[in-house]
C-alpha cells in the first residue's frame, strides 16, 4: 500500500459515526451542558477541562452499578493527592457481572485441544461458589489471591469471586519460572493460590506441578493452593506429595447450592489488582490498582474508543502476566462476549487464531504489534481465507505498531476495519493514547489522546511541543492512577517512577510525537533512547527501517558506550534476526545501513550490525533493550526471570566485534 500524506487508509462512513457511543455520549454532553461540541477535539478539551463533569457523566452513561456520591474530585489541583469519588461505594465484580442471562459470557480456545463456553448465569455460579469457598477459609477484604494461570475461564472466576468480597487479585503465567514467581507474589504475601497442574504450548504439555512443590515452601504466606487439573482434564488430578493442596472441584463443591455471588461494596479506591512491572533491572515494581479508577477507566475505553456493544464478541491474545487481560476481562461489563486464548498463536501455520476469529465471529481482535509483523512476513492472508463480515475493530499494543504492519492490516485482514494502536501500560492498566470509531486512521499514527486524559508531549525543558519528539506527559490527575506501590512507605518509589522527570506531572517514559492531525507517534521507551554525539534518538525509529526489509524478522537496537573508557558517549549497535538461510553478508548490511540514513538519519546509522538466532524478550513479548545493554557492557541482569528466552543473552555476551 502507498504511504501517502493526505489520504488516510480508512474513515469511518457517516452511518458508523452516528451509531457509535462516542457520538451519543457527545451529544449528551451537548444537552446536559450545553456545549458545542463540532468535533473529537472540542470532546477531548472540554474532558479534560471540566474533569468532574466528564468523569460523572462516564459513570452515568455507563450505567455504573453503585452509590456514586456529590463529590467526584478532590485535590484537584495536586496531581498526586487527587481523590476520585470519596463517597462511592462500589464493587467491581458487581458491575462486571451485572446481567444474567443465557446469552455467552465466556468462550475459550486452548489451542486446538480444548474448547469451552459458559453463559452469564454459569459464569455467574461459579463465582458465587468460589467466593464463598474463599469466605469460608477466611478471606477479607485487602487479602490477597493469587493465579499462577493461563488464560483459561476459571482464571476469570477467581479474578470475580476475590473481587466480589474485597479481596486483591494478582497473577502470573504459568509460565513464569519459579523465581520470577517469587519475585512478585513473594512481594505481595497472597493468602491463597490458585494454579494448574501445568499448560499447553505448541502441542505440547508443560507440567509445572515441580514447580509448584519448590515454591510453596518459599510462600509461607499462602494457607491454601487450588489446583485445577487443565493438563488431566476431567481425569482424576495427581498432587503427588504437595503440601496444603486441594483440586479446584474438592474446593467449590460443598457450595452447589450457591447461585448468586455476594458482593461487597467498598471505596472508590478499594485495592483491586496488584499489577508488576516487566522490567529486568531489578525485582518487579507491585503496582496496586483501585477498583473504582480501573472500572471507569476501562469501561470509558472499551465502550467510547474501542466502540465495544452489548453482544460483541471481544477477543485479546494475552497471558495473565500482562495487563491485556485485566483489560479484556472488564469487556464483561459492556455485554460483550469475551473470547479466550491460550497458547501459541501460531499453531496450525498461524492460522488458529484466525480460525477462531471466523468460528467465533469476532468483532473485536486484538493482539501485539509483535504479532501482526511476525504474521505479515509468512503467508497468512485471512482476507482471503476467512470470513470475518463481523470484525469491525482491530486492535494492538505491545511495542510500537510500524506503518508497514498498518498496511498489512488494510491488504490482507480486512479493508473496512477500525486499526486502533493503542498505548499505555501497566502503570495505568489501560492507555493513553488509542483508537476513535469517529475518526479517520492514519498510516503509523495512534489516533487520538483519550477523553479525560490530559496528555501533552514536553521537551527536555518541559516545555510543550507539536510535531517533533518528546516525553509522553500527563499534566492533569486522572482516576486510573495507581493507589501507590506495594510496601512503598510514603510513596517514595511510587513518586520517583513517575513524577521525578517534571515535578508534579506524570512522565510516562514514552518517547513520543503529536502530529499535526492530532494522532501520535509513539517512538519506544524514552528510558531506551540513544544519545551518540549528544543527539538524542528514539529505538522505534531504527526498528521502524530496518524490519522493512524482507530479510530481517526482527532486530533490537543499543547503544555501547564508546570508546569503552568514556560513558559520556556511545556508538550505535543494531542486532538482526534474520530469516532462515540468509546471511549478513556486506551487501545485506550496506542495504540496512542505507534505508536507515534514507529514511531516518545518518545519526540514525548503526556503527556495528551482529547477527542473532533469537532476540530476548519479556513473558509479554516486549523486546529487553536494557538487559541486552547490561549484557553488552559486561552488568548483571538482575531480573532473568521475567525474560520469556533469557538462554538468547548468551549471543550478546563477550561478542569480539564489539571490541573493536
Amino acid at each position: 500500500m502507498k504511504e501517502t500524506l493526505n489520504k488516510p487508509l480508512w474513515t469511518p462512513r457517516p452511518d458508523q459515526i452516528s451509531a457509535s457511543a462516542m457520538t451519543a455520549f457527545a451529544s449528551q454532553v451537548e444537552s446536559r451542558f450545553g456545549k458545542n461540541i463540532n468535533s473529537y477535539d472540542d470532546l477531548h478539551r472540554w474532558s479534560v477541562e471540566s474533569p468532574v463533569h466528564f468523569w460523572r457523566l462516564v459513570w452515568d452513561f455507563c450505567k455504573v452499578f453503585g452509590e456514586r456520591g456529590d463529590r467526584a474530585l478532590v485535590n484537584e489541583g495536586q496531581m498526586q493527592n487527587a481523590k476520585w469519588f470519596p463517597d462511592a461505594r462500589l464493587n467491581f465484580a458487581e458491575n462486571l457481572l451485572r446481567s444474567s442471562s443465557n446469552w455467552t459470557a465466556l468462550v475459550f480456545w486452548g489451542e486446538d485441544k480444548i474448547k469451552q463456553s459458559l453463559t452469564r448465569d454459569q459464569l455467574r455460579t461459579e463465582v458465587a461458589r468460589f467466593s464463598a469457598a474463599l469466605i469460608n477459609l477466611g478471606v477479607k477484604p485487602g487479602d490477597r489471591v493469587a493465579a499462577y494461570m493461563p488464560n483459561v475461564p476459571a482464571t476469570v472466576i477467581v479474578m470475580l469471586a476475590a473481587s466480589s468480597i474485597g479481596a486483591v487479585f494478582t497473577s502470573a503465567s504459568p509460565d513464569f519460572g519459579v523465581q520470577g514467581v517469587l519475585d512478585r507474589f513473594g512481594q505481595t504475601e497472597p493468602k491463597v493460590l490458585v494454579s494448574v497442574d501445568g499448560y499447553w504450548y505448541n502441542g505440547k504439555a508443560i507440567d509445572i506441578r515441580p514447580k509448584l512443590a519448590e515454591l510453596l515452601p518459599q510462600l509461607p504466606s499462602i494457607c491454601q493452593l487450588v489446583v485445577l487439573p487443565y493438563l488431566a482434564g476431567t481425569g482424576e488430578l495427581d498432587l503427588g506429595d504437595l503440601p496444603g493442596v486441594i483440586s479446584y472441584k474438592d474446593f467449590v463443591a460443598p457450595y452447589q447450592d450457591k447461585r448468586d455471588p455476594h458482593f461487597v461494596r467498598l471505596p472508590f479506591d478499594h485495592p483491586l489488582y496488584i499489577m508488576y512491572s516487566s522490567g529486568t533491572t531489578g525485582v518487579p515494581k507491585c503496582i496496586v490498582h483501585g477498583a473504582g479508577g480501573t472500572l471507569l477507566q476501562h469501561m470509558k475505553e472499551h465502550v467510547l474508543h474501542a466502540d465495544v456493544r452489548e453482544g460483541d464478541r471481544l477477543f485479546y491474545f494475552t497471558t495473565c502476566g500482562w495487563m491485556m487481560w485485566n483489560w479484556l476481562v472488564s469487556g464483561l461489563a459492556t455485554g460483550a462476549s469475551l473470547m479466550l486464548y491460550d497458547g501459541n498463536p501460531f499453531v496450525g501455520d498461524g492460522r488458529i487464531l484466525w480460525d477462531y476469529a471466523q468460528s467465533g465471529r469476532f468483532t473485536h481482535f486484538g493482539t501485539s504489534a509483535k504479532y501482526i509483523e511476525t504474521l505479515s512476513k509468512g503467508t497468512v492472508r485471512p482476507n482471503t481465507s476467512y470470513v470475518l463480515d463481523d470484525l469491525r475493530v482491530v486492535l494492538s499494543t505491545g511495542s510500537p505498531l510500524a506503518p508497514q504492519s498498518f498496511d498489512y492490516v488494510y491488504e490482507h485482514i480486512k479493508s473496512d476495519v477500525l486499526l486502533a494502536s493503542i498505548s499505555g501500560g501497566t502503570d495505568i492498566v489501560s492507555c493513553f493514547v488509542l483508537g476513535n470509531p469517529n475518526l479517520p486512521v492514519w498510516r503509523g499514527e495512534l489516533q487520538c489522546a483519550g477523553l479525560g486524559m490530559a496528555v501533552e508531549v514536553w521537551d527536555d525543558s518541559g516545555s510543550p511541543v507539536h510535531g517533533e519528539k518528546g516525553e509522553l506527559v500527563c499534566i492533569k490527575p486522572f482516576p486510573c492512577m495507581p493507589i501507590g506501590f506495594w510496601s512503598d512507605p510514603g510513596n517514595v518509589k511510587y513518586s520517583t517512577a513517575y513524577f521525578d522527570r517534571f515535578p508534579g506531572v506524570w512522565c510516562h517514559g514514552d518517547y513520543c510525537e503529536l502530529t499535526s492531525r492530532g494522532g501520535y507517534i509513539i517512538h519506544g521507551r524514552s528510558d531506551a533512547t540513544l544519545n551518540p554525539g549528544g543527539v538524542r534518538i528514539g529505538t522505534a525509529e531504527i526498528y521502524r527501517q530496518v524490519e522493512k526489509l524482507p530479510e530481517v524478522l526482527e532486530a533490537l537496537v543499543i547503544g555501547q558506550n564508546w570508546p569503552p573508557s568514556d560513558a559520556s558517549d556511545v556508538r550505535v549497535v543494531l542486532f538482526v534476526r534474520l530469516r532462515d538461510g540468509v546471511l549478513l553478508d556486506e551487501a545485506l548490511s550496506g542495504r540496512i545501513r542505507q534505508v536507515i540514513r534514507d529514511n531516518a538519519s545518518p545519526r540514525h546509522v548503526p556503527s556495528k550490525i551482529l547477527a542473532v538466532s533469537d532476540i530476548p524478550r519479556t513473558k509479554s513479548g516486549k523486546i529487553v533493550e536494557l538487559a541486552v545493554r547490561n549484557v553488552v557492557h559486561g552488568q548483571l541482569v538482575k531480573n532473568l526471570e521475567a525474560l520469556a528466552n533469557p538462554e538468547a543473552l548468551a549471543e550478546f555476551t563477550n561478542r569480539a566485534e564489539l571490541a573493536i
